[in-house]
């Protein structure tokens, strides 16, 4: 598989926001796993290698356990992921595959009980700041090497 065009170098401007979304992103209130969970989450489903091998990496920096991140696929048949978790991943599930049903009634209401306004205002702005990152790497080809 070939690399495509370089977005970065051809529309430094587009990077140049990215990264000001990413600023903003480090700084919200989320709390290391639930933005962990997020963007592998996301970048399972989207199939971005590059991300996941990136966020996995980081994941395991911060002390996640290699077990639940092997059963992150499968988190709904598991009882490793606290009920937060749960409802967190859930609404990363229907944002990212918004084509699907869109972010549910449901777990929207499930999802504002437990984390609030502010807090799930932050996670759908973490969710769709890495699906827009899967999408470049995706759509361009960006591939791991080694």
């Amino acid at each position: 598989m070939e690399q495509r065009i370089q977005i970065d170098a051809i529309e430094p401007q587009a990077y140049k926001a990215m990264f000001a979304m990413g600023k903003y992103l480090n700084q919200n209130e989320l709390s290391e796993t639930h933005k962990g969970l997020i963007k592998m989450r996301a970048s399972l489903i989207n199939k971005c290698a590059f991300c996941i091998d990136l966020h996995t990496l980081e994941a395991l920096k911060q002390g996640e356990t290699e077990q639940r991140i092997r059963l992150l696929p499968a988190w709904q048949e598991t009882d490793l992921f606290t009920e937060e978790e749960q409802i967190l991943l859930k609404v990363t599930e229907e944002v990212t595959l918004i084509s699907h049903q869109g972010l549910s009634e449901e777990t929207y209401k499930k999802a504002l009980a437990v984390f609030g306004e502010k807090y799930l205002a932050q996670m759908i702005m973490e969710i769709i700041a890495i699906n827009s990152w899967n999408r470049i790497a995706v759509s361009t080809n960006k591939f791991i090497t080694k």
